[in-house]
Order: C-alpha cells, then structure tokens, then sequence
C-alpha cells in the first residue's frame, strides 16, 4: 500500500532506516505532523492499533482524510468526473497550448474562489484532483489563488487515470477505526501508551505548508518527547550541533537523503539532486 499523494519531506525513503528501532508492540499510535502518512501505513499493516490519532494543522489535507472516511461515494463522483475532464485532453508538448495545462489552471482557479459555493467532499475531491496532478508533491499556497492552493501543474503525463482506485478503498477502510483531527500537534496527544511518530516541519525549511514551526515550538516537542515510552522525532541536520545540544535523555541517529523535490536536471546519464542528513530522536523501552 501506498500514500494517497507525492508529499515532499514524505518518510517512504526513511522507513528501511526506522525499522529496526521500531516498538516491539504498538496498540495506541499518535501522528500529529501526519501529511501523506507513510509511517502510518506501515504501522496499520503490521501492528494493527486499537487507538489511532492522525492530526495535521493543515485543515485541508484532514479534509480530503475525513472525506474519503465519512463521504466516500460523493468524493468518489466528484473525483471521477474531472479525471473524465482531464484525461481526454491533448498534452502537448508546449504546455503553453496544453489542453490539460488550461483544465488544471481553471479547476484550480474555481478551487481557489469558488469553493465556499460547494460541499465539503466536492472542495476536498477538487483538492486531491489537483495535488494529483500538480508539481512534484509541492504543497504551495500563492496570493494570487485567494491564499489557497497555487501549485502549479506537473509533467501532465498521466494516460488512463490519476488515482489508484484500490489505494483510495484501503485508506476509505482503515481510516474507519481512526480519530481524524486538525489542529496543533499538542492537542493530539492525548493517548496514555502512544508510540508518538512526530514529523514536523525541517528547521529553516520553505516546505512548511504556510505553517512555519520555530525552533522554540520544536523545543517544546522534544521536551514532551523526552517522557515517553516510545517516540520518534525526524528531522533535518543542519549542522549546526542544534540537535546534539538540544536532545534532551532522547537517542539520536543520523541517516543520508537524497532530496528529489522539483525537476533534476539530468547530467549525461545521472540526474542533480540535493544530498542531506536526517536525523531521527527517539526512545523505544
């Protein structure tokens, strides 16, 4: 299974590093930073929790979460009828004169200023159409779409489809048993025997989702984090010592990245691409 969307920063990549630090058991688990949700995944394939909490401030993803649990069908019929839209549309090679490119840039305008005419599963399907569509897993917010969702398209190559059907029926059937909420990451923790996968916003990162997180609120998460059982923390190292001086009792590991966010540019038979250091708090006893 996979996520629902690209989602820069996404923890896809990560996940053969944080397998082995992983709990033995998990029957409560908390992901308040959740985005595309790769830990989660695996987490409800192999652990099976009784108690789950998903949170992200950004109340738009929720809403395409909450959606696809509690109005599946109409989210369904929205999404399919654009795809009907978009698919049969040329795709040029100017995508100046792109059909496709012309059809995204209308249904994001629509999105961007019409969208308190509409219901929720509409607004929420028109926002997963375009993140489908859209540049890379860049969640972008612009002026000049009302402060909404500006990313523009991406390489427009789809050919049958934009979505997984069977990958949108298995997030429709586990999210059943999920508590979805949006807010900020604090109020989501409120399990007594969580394993806490934090994922917030990378110090001094743009790829904050109009949500800059400071290194005083990230101060206040590892402080929180110091007292639990088990709790991951991810991050980028900038460094700069900032995490070995401020881990508290926590574990720290470090693991290379490469990140791929935007179009590389190929060089002969390679491709360009930014080289990085993860860095991962946590206690697992």
């Amino acid at each position: 299974m996979k996520p629902l969307f690209v989602w820069a920063g996404g923890k896809n990549k990560m996940l053969k590093h944080y397998l082995p630090l992983m709990p033995d058991h998990i029957n409560e688990y908390c992901e308040p930073f959740f985005g595309a949700g790769a830990m989660f995944i695996y987490v409800m394939k192999n652990y099976n929790p009784n108690n789950v909490i998903i949170n992200d401030v950004n109340s738009d993803i929720i809403r395409i979460y909450d959606c696809i649990k509690n109005n599946y069908d109409e989210f369904i019929k929205r999404l399919n009828y654009l795809e009907s839209q978009y698919i049969p549309k040329l795709n040029r090679k100017d995508v100046k004169r792109d059909e496709r490119w012309q059809y995204f840039m209308d249904v994001r305008n629509k999105h961007a200023y019409d969208y308190e005419k509409w219901s929720k599963p509409k607004e929420a399907a028109t926002l997963y159409f375009l993140m489908k569509v859209g540049f890379n897993g860049i969640y972008q917010l612009n002026k000049n779409t009302n402060g909404r969702y500006g990313t523009p398209p991406g390489l427009m190559n789809q050919k049958d489809m934009i979505y997984d059907r069977d990958v949108l029926k298995w997030w429709n059937e586990v999210l059943q048993k999920v508590d979805i909420r949006s807010g900020n990451w604090d109020a989501a923790c409120c399990l007594n025997d969580a394993f806490y996968f934090f994922d917030p916003p990378y110090r001094d990162s743009y790829a904050d989702y109009g949500n800059k997180f400071t290194d005083e609120e990230l101060l206040r998460l590892i402080d929180f984090s110091n007292n639990q059982k088990k709790v991951f923390i991810c991050n980028r190292d900038s460094s700069d010592g900032w995490f070995e001086k401020n881990k508290k009792d926590l574990n720290m590991k470090t693991f290379p990245v490469t990140y791929t966010a935007g179009r590389r540019k190929k060089l002969k038979d390679s491709f360009e691409a930014k080289k990085a250091t993860e860095v991962l708090l946590y206690n697992n006893y």
